[in-house]
């Protein structure tokens, strides 16, 4: 019984897999070229995607299960022009907010132990 729970088990796993590596494929990380003026544009974006299943049994019961997602995001693009390419970025919003976040963080230590350094030195 065990063996073939282990063998439902691994099926559903590839099946994810599969289904999922489908979903992230070159065609969805790099979108349509599209062509105006004499200058083409390819979208580029980031995919990530993850899964994971399991097995238990409890009280003579058995069970498997699993999940996953895939998360895409776009990064920039590829502009050709002239017969040169240039990978332009897409600024992230969120990593700015870090950046800022961060930097207020620094700022505020540095700020504390520049002012304790100063009220040592008037003692």
């Amino acid at each position: 019984m065990e063996e073939v729970a282990k063998k439902d088990q691994n099926s559903f796993i590839e099946r994810l897999a599969q289904r999922l590596g489908i979903s992230a494929n070159a065609s969805t990380i790099y979108g349509e070229p599209v062509e105006r003026d004499g200058v083409t544009v390819i979208p580029a974006a980031k995919a990530m995607y993850g899964f994971g299943g399991g097995s238990g049994s409890k009280a003579g019961e058995e069970g498997i299960g699993g999940g996953g997602g895939v998360a895409i995001k776009p990064v920039g693009y590829i502009e050709i022009k002239d017969g040169n390419t240039k990978f332009r970025s897409i600024p992230d919003p969120e990593r700015v907010i870090k950046i800022i976040g961060v930097s207020g963080v620094m700022a505020f230590i540095l700020l504390r132990t520049v002012n304790k350094l100063v009220n040592k030195r008037k003692h």
